[in-house]
């Protein structure tokens, strides 16, 4: 069996990487212009930390090591104003969300990079598809056994970061119902997921691999779509499963959060074996109702997630304090109360405007900081209907008359 080295990392750093949607300022649907974005960053000194993404109406910002989350929520800051100044130069916007809201997957266009060309052509219109954005936090671990006792204690809070981020209640013109649509193109690729019950140590995790290596399931780490991984080339745990927030600060908030869990869990014991039995569950409850959806405890209770994500943020608070990041955790837990997730906010924004493309707007505005001048305008009266909207099998709205592909669709594999 071979052996996977692991980096060993301080303890409890943190990264992050956003996927981010290019926009076009005409019709508010995707543009395909990474390669032109990058090119213009080339000589910026963060370009090194811009990277393409499958298709080419996306960009991912990777940030540097961080100790405090103050420190990346600085640099997260500059790299946004950095891109959204070269955006505007390459004639496009940017946005977070964790899909958008009204794009044909069938318009987009594949990066020209080897591994993206395998992909679409190993999974054909699944990779187009995939034309969703992510934040993943990474989580620093001195070793690989540390790492894979990070995964298995931060499994049953995998429903928490779903609902705190969800971002993608609309998918091709039609409102899902769900917070997060974005997890139902991950989970169609083989391999997703989450760690099975039966890794509790790197040796177990290193012998699965072999496995799935020896049958011809997966080459790499990098073909687990998990929604956490360790990371060993980084010496880290990789949380995978939160929709891009709208803004930065919420990112590093997030970010804030995974940090002290991260300690909490590790002074205390692993999960039980319901942390498994009910993983899927639990999964499906925070993507489709977000905060109000049931969540059951690895012990086998059952109540509102958003009872166990108070009482976890009223565990959480003596940690942050020892961290120095009282004030974000704060923030972060007083927003989810007050204003629930960005999908709520983009659900309110529609409710208002009766309008996909002046959302779309909207949220490049809250990405490049105008966020709060556009919750101003939503009033708690606005907000409040927003229960109306319901899915249905044909679109709110004619989404073939908004969607102005910059190339043909080409063949598909």
């Amino acid at each position: 069996m071979e052996h996977i080295p692991f980096v060993s990392s301080a303890p409890n750093t943190l990264g992050i990487e956003l996927e981010l949607q290019l926009i076009d300022p005409r019709s508010f649907d995707l543009a395909v212009a990474s390669e032109e974005l990058i090119a213009q960053l080339s000589d910026h000194p963060m370009a090194d930390r811009v990277k393409p993404e499958i298709t080419r109406s996306m960009i991912e910002l990777n940030s540097s090591v961080h100790t405090h989350p103050a420190g990346l929520l600085v640099e997260m800051r500059e790299m946004r104003d950095a891109l959204c100044n070269a955006a505007e130069v390459v004639g496009v916007r940017v946005a977070g969300g964790g899909a958008h809201p009204f794009m044909r997957w069938q318009d987009r266009a594949i990066s020209d990079t080897p591994r993206f060309q395998y992909l679409a052509e190993m999974y054909g219109y699944l990779a187009r598809q995939f034309t969703v954005f992510g934040q993943h936090i990474h989580v620093g671990v001195q070793s690989g056994d540390h790492a894979i006792a990070l995964t298995r204690r931060l499994t049953p809070y995998v429903p928490h970061f779903i609902a705190m981020s969800s971002s993608s209640p609309y998918c091709e013109g039609v409102d899902t119902l769900f917070s997060c649509s974005r997890l139902h193109s991950v989970n169609s690729f083989p391999l997703s997921g989450f760690m099975p019950a039966e890794i509790d140590d790197w040796y177990r995790f290193e012998a699965h691999l072999a496995k799935l290596h020896s049958f011809g399931l997966a080459e790499s780490i990098k073909d687990l779509y998990w929604d956490i991984r360790p990371k060993p080339e980084f010496g880290t745990v990789e949380l995978r499963i939160c929709d891009t927030p709208l803004t930065v600060e919420k990112a590093c908030q997030l970010a804030a959060f995974a940090q002290a869990l991260s300690v909490w869990v590790m002074r205390n014991p692993g999960p039980a074996d319901g942390a498994w039995m009910a993983y899927a569950s639990n999964h499906f409850q925070a993507c489709r109702f977000g905060l109000h959806g049931n969540y059951v405890t690895p012990d086998g209770q059952r109540m509102r997630l958003a009872d166990h994500l108070r009482d976890t943020f009223e565990q959480l608070m003596p940690v942050a304090d020892e961290l120095g990041t009282l004030d974000m955790l704060s923030g972060l837990r007083e927003d989810v109360r007050k204003n629930g997730s960005d999908a709520r906010w983009m659900r309110a924004q529609f409710n208002r405007l009766r309008d996909l493309p002046a959302m779309v707007d909207a949220m490049t505005h809250a990405f490049d900081g105008g966020r709060e001048k556009a919750v101003q305008q939503t009033t708690p009266e606005q907000a409040a209907t927003r229960r109306r909207i319901r899915a249905t099998s044909e679109p709110m709205m004619a989404v073939q008359t908004l969607a102005t592909p910059d190339v043909p669709p080409g063949t598909l594999h």
